[in-house]
């Protein structure tokens, strides 16, 4: 199984001065050599933390993968289109939550996708959906023209109780390998700690985590290759 580091909350600290450090582009270096094998950033529509400048140097200098994270407005796509990663993300986005608060609603926009998704693919772009553990969702993931996609582990990471926790860990494992049955590659994230990643990563079907805000909290106290590294010891990849 495969990490991917978010960092957008280094942005987030370097935000919250209007300063020049934390540098992102920097923090990405250090993931990439730490053992990540591909980098996150979420540009929002009110730059919030990551900046254009911020993705375009990314894209210069980061040797894995780089997959950004945006709203499938017009004017994210004209922006990957330039930039070109070799992912982007589509999420749902809201301009008052504190972070993604769940899987796009496929179901409800898939003539809009249907539309939006091929304008990336031209770009020669893959693009993946975030989406929440239903399985129509899944499905319509299939039908607007993608192979992969990423399932949001939010209810699970958040759960308090064990039956709760329990009950939202079958939803992703069911609809992993309803997906792997329509023959999308699957990844996971959102919430996912040292604490509760390991049940994840027992699910056979799940082939890449992307991790930010607990990696990003840990390297306050460790350094961040030693974050990264720990975690990647809990994929089974040190």
């Amino acid at each position: 199984m495969r990490l991917a580091v978010n960092i957008d909350h280094i942005a987030t600290l370097r935000q919250a001065r209007k300063a020049k450090e934390p540098e992102p582009v920097l923090a990405a270096l250090l993931a990439e050599q730490a053992g990540a094998e591909g980098i996150v950033c979420h540009l929002r529509g009110d730059r919030r933390h990551i900046q254009e400048r911020d993705l375009k140097l990314l894209r210069e200098v980061i040797q894995t993968r780089l997959n950004l994270e945006m709203a499938a407005t017009a004017e994210m796509l004209a922006i990957a289109q330039k930039v070109r990663p070799e992912v982007v993300s589509l999420v749902p986005e809201s301009p008052n939550e504190v972070t993604t608060q769940g899987g796009l609603n496929v179901v409800g926009t898939k003539k809009h996708l249907a539309h939006y998704i091929p304008q990336l693919q031209k770009a020669g772009i893959r693009v993946s959906i975030f989406v929440d553990p239903d399985e129509q969702q899944i499905k319509e993931c299939q039908a607007v023209g993608i192979d992969l996609i990423e399932i949001n582990t939010g209810k699970y990471a958040e759960a308090e109780k064990a039956r709760e926790r329990e009950k939202y860990l079958e939803e992703v494992k069911k609809t992993a390998a309803l997906a792997d049955e329509l023959e999308l590659e699957v990844h996971a994230g959102h919430g996912l700690d040292y604490h509760n990643v390991q049940s994840i990563v027992e699910i056979p079907q799940i082939s890449e985590l992307s991790i930010g805000f607990a990696i990003v909290a840990r390297a306050a106290i460790v350094g961040l290759q030693q974050a990264v590294k720990e975690m990647l010891a809990l994929l089974g990849k040190r």
